[in-house]
């Protein structure tokens, strides 16, 4: 964005990646896939780079909100210094809080989940998949983010985008509304389970196998994680796989 700004250049969207999407081995590869998409379409984007930092998430369901605004703040000042205007995120967890905290503060953004992008460019025909990709007839089902769901009533984007694949879409018994956690939020990540009989990702893990799907979905580095650890716990790595909807639309170009 800063080499941008320098030639007086505005990008259409400012592409939000994330610390997992940064940092998190696994989660790179979706930002590449989201990079490939957007080059693919002829958007043109732009990241904050090293400018980057947490949108304060974590530290707001810790409880620390004075850490949360000092991050907060200081993420505000920089993008309204750039005028940007739209954000692109592939995490739920980012994009509830750029969309949905920060106009308190004085960020006003059109924040979109990287969902509803997905889901929009293939409305308008501008990514067009493959005839008979290698997703058609499999078994897909898809795990909804609470921050993608019950926080922001995004239901449908994530299940058109998966449905253009031309896979068998099997909802688990929990989905939509009523959908569970996979247990990683509210800043639950990063702390130590608490004694009960079974960890909230394994009983969610569970309900997708049950469904018999091929691939699980999801829409968000916390999810990802916590479900590809249920996978390895069942010991089903060989057979079932965890895939954001980035990766799985990528893959069918």
């Amino acid at each position: 964005m800063s080499e941008l700004a320098a030639q007086g250049k505005m990008p259409e969207i400012l592409f939000w990646v994330g610390c997992a999407g940064s940092f998190d081995e696994r989660y790179k590869r979706v930002t590449w896939a989201m990079v490939k998409i957007l080059h693919k379409v002829n958007i043109s984007f732009a990241v904050l780079g090293n400018e980057e930092t947490c949108t304060g998430d974590p530290a707001k369901r810790a409880g620390n909100e004075f850490l949360f605004q000092m991050q907060a703040l200081s993420n505000i000042q920089l993008l309204n210094g750039y005028g940007i205007k739209k954000i692109v995120t592939a995490c739920p967890h980012c994009f509830n809080t750029l969309k949905n905290e920060y106009p308190s503060l004085g960020g006003h953004y059109q924040v979109m989940h990287h969902s509803e992008l997905l889901q929009q460019l293939i409305d308008e025909g501008k990514i067009r998949l493959k005839e008979g990709g290698s997703f058609k007839g499999k078994k897909i089902t898809y795990h909804d983010s609470c921050y993608l769901g019950r926080a922001n009533d995004i239901y449908e984007a994530p299940r058109k985008v998966l449905e253009a694949l031309d896979a068998e879409l099997v909802e688990m018994r929990r989905c939509r509304n009523k959908g569970l956690c996979c247990g990683a939020g509210g800043a639950q990540m990063f702390k130590e389970a608490e004694k009960g009989k079974k960890e909230i990702n394994i009983e969610r893990t569970e309900e997708a196998l049950n469904t018999g799907a091929e691939i699980i979905a999801s829409a968000c580095p916390f999810c990802m994680t916590m479900l590809s650890d249920g996978v390895k716990n069942k010991n089903c790595e060989g057979q079932v796989k965890v895939q954001d909807l980035a990766e799985l639309i990528e893959a069918s170009l």
